[in-house]
């Protein structure tokens, strides 16, 4: 397969690659005489939606947001068709700088870089929004992953019950452009790079979607939590300290209202409920772990005990 998409790349692009590696099942290192470039290989999303998020992309590295650069074919084309074992889709990155960060590195600072990036994106993507006569990419309740009761068990009357009630109050709140637009969807702390000098590069946007811009502050805190937490302290104030300055420096760039920041709590209980439900989606419940039973067991924990409403102003 590497033979195979190292003769594709020769001949669809304008860089001498000599070898490509295998770093996850739609993602391949490509080593060149020019330096080192990633293959994004997918049909996770048709020409079309991925073509969107190829031009939002390169429209925040335009305007100096930290994202990848887009490597264009022979073609003049970030996007292009190939077929192995089926027909699939094919866009080249320059490789970022940074490194993903040891678990022990993300702290304060690193977060209030990061909310600083964040709002910077969003800020820009309004310009984006307003150039573009149609934008294509999907609203975040038009996603099939969204569908929290097609994935959850009937017998889950509790977890269905409280999954409902998120997304139909999430759906309820009123939005306009200072609260709602494009944001990257998916900003897992192994979607960030950070260089020596600390600036930081987003990478993966291909679960971009039309959201609340709230959600890109939820998902890495729900990051950390999950990952980068190493004891020293306690998880509260951890939380507590790391949303805090990363709602410092998002404000820095963009402003969100304290009430839209009172429903921090209630968005983190959507990624909760996100997280669970794709358990559903894509584990085989015939041959489960008991790793994989104890999890279900501690997101099911979460969501009946943890509120996800509430006052609690992480800014403060």
């Amino acid at each position: 397969m590497e033979e195979r998409i190292l003769l594709f790349l020769n001949e669809t692009y304008k860089v001498e690659f000599y070898q490509v590696e295998v770093v996850t099942n739609e993602m391949y290192r490509c080593h060149s005489r020019q330096g080192i470039f990633y293959a994004r290989i997918t049909n996770y999303k048709t020409y079309e939606e991925q073509l969107e998020e190829l031009k939002w992309t390169h429209y925040l590295f335009n305007q100096g947001v930290g994202v990848a650069e887009i490597v264009p074919s022979s073609k003049g084309s970030s996007l292009e068709p190939l077929s192995l074992d089926e027909e699939q889709l094919c866009v080249v990155f320059k490789a970022a700088p940074g490194i993903h960060l040891p678990r022990t590195e993300w702290n304060e600072a690193v977060f209030r870089g990061l909310g600083q990036q964040i709002g910077r994106m969003h800020r820009v993507s309004k310009g984006y929004l307003n150039t573009e006569a149609a934008v294509t990419i999907r609203h975040w309740h038009e996603s099939e992953e969204y569908d929290f009761l097609q994935y959850i068990p009937a017998e889950e009357k509790s977890i269905r019950e409280i999954a409902a009630g998120v997304v139909t109050q999430i759906k309820e709140l009123p939005r306009d452009p200072s609260n709602y637009g494009l944001i990257h969807g998916d900003l897992w702390l192994e979607n960030i790079l950070v260089d020596r000098d600390s600036a930081l590069t987003m990478i993966d946007f291909q679960d971009c979607e039309q959201h609340f811009y709230i959600y890109d502050l939820v998902v890495p805190i729900y990051s950390a939590l999950e990952y980068s937490f190493m004891g020293g302290g306690n998880l509260r104030d951890y939380e507590r300290s790391i949303t805090k300055a990363m709602l410092e420096g998002y404000q820095e760039e963009h402003h969100l209202s304290s009430e839209m920041l009172t429903k921090f709590p209630l968005f983190l209980k959507l990624k909760e409920c996100f997280e669970y439900s794709l358990m559903h989606k894509y584990w085989n419940f015939e041959e489960l772990s008991e790793a994989e039973v104890r999890i279900l067991n501690l997101y099911r924990n979460k969501i009946e005990t943890r509120p996800g409403t509430g006052t609690l102003n992480y800014s403060e």
